[in-house]
């Protein structure tokens, strides 16, 4: 099949779903006509705002890997498409960051900035979420986050530095095709972070940890209707489990539970004391804690879950099938106290929908 017989055929296809769901079908005739003689002119065709929008919000209601798909329609879309410069959308980066943070009230987002042209290199934000701390390297240790080593020593031969502590944010870098990637330091006013305390530990607070508020995530590709966006980083808010079992408590991330334990007073010499279990629910104890006292929107687990069967029930009711890959919708913390570790779900993809790529820097080209 050639190139522009497929694209009309997922562009008929995304079109056609789109003006239903969004009750123009009067328009629809029309529109198929005009992307079919622009994609038999150029190679290629331009979404509406209209259909970036929608087409935005049936990506993440397809993301089969997220639990917080029930505020699908409530996704709000920054079209950053006619940006040019890599200093124009790194400041479209920044803005996003202060709109989705909103003072802690945090606004599910998205920025699409161009997509793939047969005639243009792709624009990459390398990042794979917007705001992350650095992972530095020293003496068989990390200090920061191990899992941005990789990105950290990329930065750095880019040319930026950090000051070495653990909660160092790394700067944004966007690469247009084939140029030189480019680094911005994100200012500090717009990162919103959280200190964390535990309502009950006092000696909590001494660790002197914190995260911030929002999870923008960066590295992955929009496929809507046969066009490709490779840039458009999109958030919603945590789940305290990502933060408190996963980006705190990994062995291979902060590993924080060794020292919870040790000031809780528990016996770590054998597993059957279950003190990773009691160290686990009281560091997301403290998460959750520490981000209501903040007035920054989170979201325990049980009640994910809820909303999520809130989700399930309104796609049958829309007479969509729901698709989701279980081991990501279970939450790392008592998995089988929600329905959904009870329940068995199809990993089918649905377009249009969220692509991890290839992080740039990880290339025999850099």
């Amino acid at each position: 099949m050639e190139e522009k017989e497929r694209l009309q055929l997922e562009a008929e296809s995304f079109l056609t779903k789109c003006y239903e769901e969004l009750g123009s079908t009067e328009e629809l005739s029309k529109r198929l006509e005009e992307v079919r003689k622009e994609i038999d002119k150029t190679g290629t065709y331009v979404h509406t705002t209209k259909e970036l929008a929608h087409g935005a919000r049936m990506a993440w209601r397809n993301s089969n890997r997220c639990i917080g798909r029930l505020f699908w329609e409530s996704l709000h879309v920054l079209d950053c498409r006619h940006l040019q410069t890599e200093e124009e959308m790194a400041e479209a980066l920044v803005d996003h960051i202060t709109y989705a943070t909103n003072d802690g009230k945090i606004l599910p987002t998205i920025s699409v900035f161009r997509p793939r042209h047969p005639n243009k290199g792709d624009v990459r934000i390398w990042n794979q979420q917007l705001i992350r701390y650095a992972g530095y390297e020293e003496g068989g240790q990390v200090i920061g986050d191990p899992i941005s080593t990789k990105f950290t020593q990329a930065c750095e031969r880019l040319g930026w530095s950090g000051e070495r502590t653990p909660f160092d944010v790394l700067p944004l870098v966007i690469q247009d095709g084939a140029k030189p990637a480019k680094w911005f330091t994100i200012p500090k006013e717009s990162v919103k972070e959280v200190p964390l305390r535990h309502p009950e530990y006092d000696w909590f607070a001494g660790f002197q940890l914190k995260w911030y508020a929002v999870p923008i995530v960066s590295n992955m590709r929009l496929e809507m209707g046969g066009i490709h966006y490779p840039a458009a980083p999109f958030n919603g808010w945590y789940m305290g489990t990502e933060i408190g079992a996963r980006n705190l408590a990994d062995e291979d991330r902060y590993n924080i539970l060794p020292k919870m334990a040790e000031h809780m007073g528990l016996p770590t010499g054998k597993d059957s004391t279950l003190w990773k279990d009691k160290a686990l629910v009281e560091l997301n104890v403290a998460i959750l804690y520490s981000y209501k006292q903040e007035g920054v929107s989170i979201v325990d687990h049980h009640t994910a879950a809820k909303q999520f069967a809130r989700f399930e029930q309104a796609e049958q009711a829309a007479n969509r099938k729901v698709t989701g890959r279980w081991s990501w919708l279970i939450p790392p913390v008592s998995p089988a106290t929600t329905h959904i570790f009870h329940h068995e779900y199809e990993d089918e993809t649905v377009l249009p929908n969220y692509f991890y790529q290839p992080a740039p820097y990880e290339s025999d080209t850099f």
